[in-house]
Protein backbone atom coordinates (compact mmCIF):
# COMPACT_ATOMS: atom_id res chain seq x y z
CA UNK A 1 0.00 0.00 0.00
CA UNK A 2 1.34 3.57 -1.11
CA UNK A 3 0.61 6.96 0.74
CA UNK A 4 -1.36 7.44 -2.56
CA UNK A 5 -4.08 5.33 -0.54
CA UNK A 6 -4.37 7.37 2.61
CA UNK A 7 -5.84 11.03 2.03
CA UNK A 8 -5.05 12.15 5.66
CA UNK A 9 -1.18 11.41 5.06
CA UNK A 10 0.92 14.74 4.21
CA UNK A 11 3.22 12.72 1.21
CA UNK A 12 6.42 15.29 1.48
CA UNK A 13 6.41 14.24 5.16
CA UNK A 14 6.17 10.79 5.17
CA UNK A 15 8.54 8.47 5.48
CA UNK A 16 9.05 4.22 5.21
CA UNK A 17 11.60 3.48 7.57
CA UNK A 18 14.27 0.87 6.07
CA UNK A 19 17.59 -1.02 7.29
CA UNK A 20 20.12 1.70 5.31
CA UNK A 21 18.23 4.44 6.84
CA UNK A 22 18.97 2.59 10.61
CA UNK A 23 22.22 1.35 10.18
CA UNK A 24 23.44 4.33 7.86
CA UNK A 25 25.69 6.81 10.63
CA UNK A 26 29.41 5.10 11.38
CA UNK A 27 29.27 3.81 14.72
CA UNK A 28 30.67 6.11 17.61
CA UNK A 29 34.38 4.97 18.22
CA UNK A 30 34.03 6.74 22.21
CA UNK A 31 33.41 5.14 25.08
CA UNK A 32 29.27 5.11 25.88
CA UNK A 33 29.05 8.25 28.34
CA UNK A 34 26.83 6.97 31.57
CA UNK A 35 24.96 9.18 34.24
CA UNK A 36 23.61 7.68 37.41
CA UNK A 37 21.62 9.16 39.72
CA UNK A 38 20.59 7.90 43.06
CA UNK A 39 17.42 8.95 45.74
CA UNK A 40 18.67 9.25 49.11
CA UNK A 41 20.73 11.78 51.35
CA UNK A 42 21.76 9.50 53.99
CA UNK A 43 25.26 8.92 54.90
CA UNK A 44 24.88 5.36 54.14
CA UNK A 45 22.50 5.49 51.31
CA UNK A 46 21.88 2.11 49.37
CA UNK A 47 20.85 3.25 46.82
CA UNK A 48 24.00 5.43 46.41
CA UNK A 49 25.58 1.99 47.32
CA UNK A 50 23.94 0.36 44.69
CA UNK A 51 24.55 2.77 41.76
CA UNK A 52 28.56 3.35 42.74
CA UNK A 53 28.58 -0.76 42.25
CA UNK A 54 26.69 -0.24 38.82
CA UNK A 55 29.40 2.51 37.57
CA UNK A 56 32.29 0.02 38.38
CA UNK A 57 30.52 -2.42 36.74
CA UNK A 58 29.64 -0.09 34.00
CA UNK A 59 33.65 0.91 33.81
CA UNK A 60 35.10 -2.88 33.54
CA UNK A 61 32.58 -2.84 30.38
CA UNK A 62 34.07 0.48 28.51
CA UNK A 63 31.55 2.86 29.59
CA UNK A 64 32.37 6.56 30.93
CA UNK A 65 30.45 7.51 34.05
CA UNK A 66 29.38 10.12 36.29
CA UNK A 67 27.75 9.55 39.32
CA UNK A 68 25.21 13.29 40.13
CA UNK A 69 25.46 14.02 44.10
CA UNK A 70 22.22 15.36 44.77
CA UNK A 71 23.09 16.75 48.22
CA UNK A 72 22.25 20.70 47.54
CA UNK A 73 19.80 20.33 44.90
CA UNK A 74 16.92 22.65 45.48
CA UNK A 75 13.49 21.71 45.14
CA UNK A 76 11.95 21.86 41.67
CA UNK A 77 11.00 25.60 40.58
CA UNK A 78 12.25 26.72 44.27
CA UNK A 79 15.54 28.51 43.01
CA UNK A 80 16.11 29.73 39.22
CA UNK A 81 17.38 27.14 36.33
CA UNK A 82 20.62 29.32 36.93
CA UNK A 83 21.36 27.20 40.05
CA UNK A 84 24.92 25.48 40.29
CA UNK A 85 23.32 22.27 40.75
CA UNK A 86 20.64 22.63 38.61
CA UNK A 87 23.39 23.63 36.10
CA UNK A 88 25.69 20.74 37.05
CA UNK A 89 22.87 18.15 37.01
CA UNK A 90 21.60 19.68 33.10
CA UNK A 91 24.79 19.56 31.65
CA UNK A 92 25.59 16.02 32.29
CA UNK A 93 22.14 14.91 31.08
CA UNK A 94 23.23 16.77 28.05
CA UNK A 95 26.72 14.74 27.79
CA UNK A 96 25.34 11.31 28.80
CA UNK A 97 24.08 8.87 26.19
CA UNK A 98 22.31 6.56 28.54
CA UNK A 99 21.33 6.59 32.38
CA UNK A 100 21.03 5.14 35.55
CA UNK A 101 18.19 5.86 37.81
CA UNK A 102 17.85 4.06 41.28
CA UNK A 103 16.13 4.81 44.16
CA UNK A 104 15.02 3.90 47.75
CA UNK A 105 11.31 2.54 47.82
CA UNK A 106 9.69 4.86 50.46
CA UNK A 107 5.93 4.72 51.75
CA UNK A 108 5.35 2.75 48.34
CA UNK A 109 6.97 4.91 46.05
CA UNK A 110 10.75 6.29 44.81
CA UNK A 111 12.01 9.49 47.10
CA UNK A 112 11.26 12.83 46.61
CA UNK A 113 15.25 13.34 45.94
CA UNK A 114 14.88 10.66 43.10
CA UNK A 115 11.90 12.78 41.99
CA UNK A 116 13.43 16.34 41.85
CA UNK A 117 16.31 15.20 40.40
CA UNK A 118 14.35 14.20 36.93
CA UNK A 119 12.11 17.23 37.51
CA UNK A 120 15.06 19.26 37.49
CA UNK A 121 15.79 18.22 33.89
CA UNK A 122 13.33 19.34 31.33
CA UNK A 123 11.94 17.96 27.97
CA UNK A 124 13.81 20.79 26.20
CA UNK A 125 16.29 23.17 26.73
CA UNK A 126 16.80 25.50 24.40
CA UNK A 127 15.02 23.55 21.66
CA UNK A 128 17.34 20.24 22.19
CA UNK A 129 15.59 17.62 24.42
CA UNK A 130 18.17 16.29 26.68
CA UNK A 131 16.70 13.12 27.09
CA UNK A 132 14.90 11.89 24.02
CA UNK A 133 16.31 8.73 22.55
CA UNK A 134 18.92 7.82 25.49
CA UNK A 135 19.10 4.67 27.30
CA UNK A 136 17.99 3.83 30.65
CA UNK A 137 18.01 1.18 33.16
CA UNK A 138 15.94 1.66 36.70
CA UNK A 139 16.83 0.65 39.83
CA UNK A 140 15.35 0.22 43.60
CA UNK A 141 16.55 -0.61 46.81
CA UNK A 142 13.93 -1.86 49.60
CA UNK A 143 14.34 -1.67 53.25
CA UNK A 144 11.79 -4.95 53.88
CA UNK A 145 10.81 -7.32 51.23
CA UNK A 146 11.01 -6.86 47.45
CA UNK A 147 9.05 -4.49 45.53
CA UNK A 148 8.86 -2.87 42.59
CA UNK A 149 7.33 0.15 42.87
CA UNK A 150 9.70 2.72 42.69
CA UNK A 151 10.57 0.98 39.57
CA UNK A 152 7.49 1.18 37.77
CA UNK A 153 6.93 4.14 38.50
CA UNK A 154 10.53 5.38 37.03
CA UNK A 155 9.79 3.41 34.09
CA UNK A 156 6.70 5.91 33.36
CA UNK A 157 9.09 8.91 33.62
CA UNK A 158 11.35 7.56 31.44
CA UNK A 159 8.97 7.18 29.17
CA UNK A 160 7.43 10.47 29.65
CA UNK A 161 11.08 12.17 29.00
CA UNK A 162 11.28 10.03 25.76
CA UNK A 163 14.19 7.51 27.15
CA UNK A 164 14.30 4.20 25.77
CA UNK A 165 13.79 2.28 28.79
CA UNK A 166 15.61 -1.42 28.67
CA UNK A 167 13.77 -4.47 29.48
CA UNK A 168 15.70 -5.80 32.40
CA UNK A 169 15.86 -3.67 35.65
CA UNK A 170 16.90 -4.62 39.61
CA UNK A 171 15.00 -4.65 43.02
CA UNK A 172 17.43 -5.39 45.90
CA UNK A 173 15.22 -6.17 48.87
CA UNK A 174 16.62 -5.99 52.55
CA UNK A 175 19.12 -3.60 51.05
CA UNK A 176 20.90 -3.36 54.44
CA UNK A 177 21.86 -7.48 54.05
CA UNK A 178 23.32 -7.14 50.73
CA UNK A 179 26.32 -4.42 51.89
CA UNK A 180 29.38 -5.53 53.54
CA UNK A 181 31.30 -3.53 56.28
CA UNK A 182 33.20 -1.99 53.41
CA UNK A 183 30.13 -0.87 51.69
CA UNK A 184 30.79 -3.23 48.75
CA UNK A 185 28.01 -5.32 47.27
CA UNK A 186 28.37 -8.87 48.03
CA UNK A 187 28.19 -11.77 45.92
CA UNK A 188 23.97 -12.70 45.53
CA UNK A 189 21.74 -13.50 42.93
CA UNK A 190 20.41 -9.56 43.23
CA UNK A 191 23.77 -8.65 42.58
CA UNK A 192 24.03 -10.85 39.62
CA UNK A 193 20.75 -9.28 38.19
CA UNK A 194 22.39 -5.64 38.22
CA UNK A 195 24.90 -6.89 36.15
CA UNK A 196 22.59 -8.33 33.91
CA UNK A 197 21.36 -5.20 34.10
CA UNK A 198 24.50 -2.66 33.28
CA UNK A 199 25.42 -5.12 30.58
CA UNK A 200 22.09 -4.82 28.71
CA UNK A 201 22.28 -1.04 29.25
CA UNK A 202 25.95 -0.87 27.82
CA UNK A 203 24.22 -2.99 24.57
CA UNK A 204 20.96 -0.96 24.04
CA UNK A 205 23.55 2.08 24.13
CA UNK A 206 25.85 0.89 21.37
CA UNK A 207 22.73 -0.14 19.36
CA UNK A 208 20.56 3.00 19.69
CA UNK A 209 23.26 6.27 20.62
CA UNK A 210 24.46 6.63 16.61
CA UNK A 211 21.09 6.29 15.77
CA UNK A 212 18.36 8.24 18.13
CA UNK A 213 17.89 11.15 15.86
CA UNK A 214 16.47 8.47 13.01
CA UNK A 215 15.02 6.78 15.78
CA UNK A 216 12.82 9.42 17.37
CA UNK A 217 12.11 11.51 13.91
CA UNK A 218 8.45 11.59 14.17
CA UNK A 219 6.32 12.28 11.60
CA UNK A 220 3.74 14.72 13.27
CA UNK A 221 6.65 16.82 14.13
CA UNK A 222 7.94 16.86 10.64
CA UNK A 223 4.21 18.09 9.44
CA UNK A 224 4.00 20.80 12.48
CA UNK A 225 7.42 22.30 11.62
CA UNK A 226 6.74 21.93 7.59
CA UNK A 227 3.41 24.10 8.52
CA UNK A 228 5.44 27.00 10.56
CA UNK A 229 7.85 26.93 7.83
CA UNK A 230 5.60 27.51 5.54
CA UNK A 231 3.24 30.37 7.82
CA UNK A 232 6.74 32.32 7.93
CA UNK A 233 7.33 32.37 4.31
CA UNK A 234 4.37 32.97 3.13
CA UNK A 235 3.58 36.13 6.04
CA UNK A 236 2.50 39.25 4.83
CA UNK A 237 4.84 41.99 4.81
CA UNK A 238 4.04 44.48 7.65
Amino acid sequence: MSAHNLPNIDRDQFRKPTEEQVFATPPSSHPPRILLLYGSLRERSFSRLAVEEAARLLQAMGSETRVFDPRGLPLADAEDASHPKVQELRELAQWSEGMVWCSPERHGAMTGIMKTQIDWIPLSIGGMRPTQGKTLAVMQVCGGSQSFNAVNQLRVLGRWMRMVTIPNQSSVPKAFTEFDEHDRMMPSPYYNRIVDVMEELVKFTLLIRDRSDYLTDRYSERVESADEVSKRVNQRSM
